[in-house]
């Protein structure tokens, strides 16, 4: 599921950090309700990814940016970090991308309601 497809009427927002904490060209590893995520910091705006590509269920933060896409370190896949979408081979199923804003100096994250 492409969870940035998400309305964000009908997302659960979870602070995961404060501001100051991902500066600008910055990433940050997380841990929230059982998923792995990472977040970006590009140009001001903040995005959430799954930290597992679909290709192999590897660790896909640890990839070089380029621009808005992240190539899997393993196999070099790209993503585009703002939809999850898979843009390139050997990956054909998109990641999870999480609606995420800023709110009060903190970071949040949303998450479908149950």
């Amino acid at each position: 599921m492409n969870y940035a497809q998400l309305d964000p009427e009908k997302c659960e927002f979870v602070a995961v950090a404060a501001v100051d904490e991902l500066p600008d060209g910055g990433r940050l590893y997380l841990e929230v309700a059982g998923e792995y995520l990472v977040l970006f910091n590009i140009a001001g705006e903040v995005y959430a990814i799954s930290d597992v590509c679909s290709h192999d269920d590897g660790p896909l933060g640890d990839g070089e940016l380029e621009g808005r896409q992240i190539i899997c370190p393993r196999h070099g896949a790209r993503f585009d970090v703002r939809t999850g979408e898979a843009l390139t081979l050997p990956a054909v199923e998109d990641i999870p991308a999480y609606p995420s804003r800023v709110r009060d100096g903190q970071i949040e994250v949303g998450f479908p309601k149950d």
